[in-house]
């Protein structure tokens, strides 16, 4: 479980601090990059939870659609916990762009990333099982994190 996230100096965007477990791990001591798909989905979901309940909701209401992830240099068991930081990059009408910045513990602020992602989610609805429009409540409560 990762810990609450805090703001960044950045208005627009949000760190969570994300640990590593042992399972996260491969054979070379790494994080293995299957694993670090699910760092991001926790640290997402923590950001999203801490903006409030209307933004939570969108986490039953979405689904990913596509993501992209590029691994600049290793990450260890010893960097916990991993430090990102979000921010939404496109708002659309049923889609929203997250990217993503992953740093180890130590690392400053300013460092290169560890690893860059970027995920693209999708709207539905469970009960047609089809896509949906953000409303209008939605997309000004998501506007706030737009970057750019």
């Amino acid at each position: 479980m990762s810990t609450a996230p805090t703001p960044t100096t950045d208005p627009v965007s949000y760190r969570a601090e994300v640990p590593v477990r042992w399972s996260d791990m491969d054979v070379f001591q790494h994080v293995n990059h299957a694993r670090m798909v699910t760092l991001l989905e926790e640290a997402r979901i923590d950001w999203l939870r801490s903006v409030g309940p209307e933004a939570s909701e969108l986490l039953g209401t979405s689904v990913v659609a596509h993501i992209d992830v590029r691994y600049r240099s290793p990450l260890t068991h010893a960097d916990s916990p991993l430090s990102v930081t979000m921010w939404i990059e496109r708002l659309r009408t049923v889609d929203v762009t997250v990217r993503y910045e992953v740093r180890a513990a130590t690392a400053q602020a300013d460092s290169r990333p560890a690893v860059e992602a970027v995920t693209q989610l999708a709207l539905g609805d469970p009960h047609t099982q089809r896509l949906r429009r953000l409303t209008a409540d939605e997309r000004a409560l998501l506007a706030t994190w737009v970057r750019g």
